[in-house]
């Protein structure tokens, strides 16, 4: 679909706000306002971004690990004060302080991510399922890495999803790397979109710098599971900047990821092509650009004294039956 001045600009927003709330969550880790563990998704926001932010509330989303759902959740209307809070271990958090890196909101069809990496293959064919029996045009997104690829459910949900033509976009964050295992020496092709061609369904690769590029590629996957056709795979071919985890050794098997190829990736740093191309189109200036930045900048400070002023669990959690005699 050809995009409004207004929606490029949310995009440029969205990139922003996803990568400010994950410069901040990383700071309250190393400032131990975060006692448990956080996967920064720098450097990968457009693929969340361009996936979700035009799609409707009620389409279904199943996030993977990577920025805790960060870029896919706020996208989709998530509360970056509910999604700080809950990393705080506060009440008002998504989950209620107990839920630590699960993002949760039924309100925006967000319905988190799995314990175990890979296993929300085989929840997102219940989702697509009910996707299709509901009648409502809705669609069931699932978002994943290219380490959970080489898990063996991908191919009993691949294969239902085609089978009964579910509305299901499988988006695949290839990062290169899962945690320390290039991907080249796990998989035995170029692109894991391959995997497609096996179910009868479309495999994409995208530019998952490019947000652009991301959300017209999502656009047409999700036109063509509202109108029945069935499941598509997206392959959005990314980078991270930081370590698999914070405060984790950021390595290549055991050795350290090249700093050059660190380098040479953030030359192409989706929030720099995006404001790039928006510039250049004459959609924002750069005043408009700095407004932009300062306005995020702000938002994330209130929602840093929203997660610290917001009270911690107490004694009335045992009655949420998380915890037993």
């Amino acid at each position: 679909m050809a995009l409004t001045n207004e929606q490029l600009i949310l995009l440029y927003r969205n990139l922003l706000k996803a990568r400010r709330m994950d410069e901040w969550v990383v700071q309250a880790m190393q400032e131990g306002k975060i006692l448990s563990f956080y996967h920064s998704c720098q450097g990968m926001e457009a693929a969340g971004v361009g996936t979700c932010t035009f799609l409707r509330d009620d389409d279904i989303l199943h996030t993977h690990h990577r920025g805790h759902g960060l870029t896919y959740f706020l996208s989709k209307g998530g509360s970056g004060r509910e999604f700080l809070a809950e990393h705080y271990g506060k009440t008002t958090g998504m989950c209620g302080g107990l839920g630590g890196f699960h993002c949760v909101d039924t309100a925006h069809g967000v319905f988190g991510k799995p314990g175990t990496v890979g296993a929300q293959f085989s929840v997102v064919v219940g989702s697509g399922l009910a996707c299709r029996k509901n009648g409502r045009g809705q669609v069931t997104v699932l978002s994943f890495g290219d380490g959970a690829s080489n898990r063996g459910q991908i191919h009993e949900s691949m294969n239902l999803s085609a089978l009964w033509k579910l509305p299901v976009i499988y988006v695949c964050e290839n990062n290169l790397y899962a945690i320390s295992m290039p991907i080249k020496e796990a998989y035995a092709r170029e692109d894991i979109s391959d995997l497609a061609a096996g179910y009868n369904m479309p495999g994409i690769v995208v530019d998952g710098q490019d947000v652009l590029a991301v959300q017209e590629a999502v656009s047409a996957a999700v036109e063509r599971a509202r109108a029945g056709e069935g499941p598509t795979f997206l392959e959005c071919k990314t980078y991270r900047y930081r370590p698999h985890s914070e405060g984790s050794k950021d390595t290549v098997h055991a050795e350290p990821r090249p700093q050059e190829e660190i380098d040479a990736w953030k030359k192409r740093d989706p929030i720099k092509l995006c404001r790039e191309q928006l510039l250049g189109q004459g959609v924002m200036s750069e005043q408009d650009a700095e407004w932009i930045d300062a306005e995020v900048k702000a938002w994330v400070a209130e929602a840093e004294a929203f997660a610290m002023e917001s009270p911690d669990p107490g004694p009335e959690v045992l009655e949420l039956g998380v915890y037993a005699n």
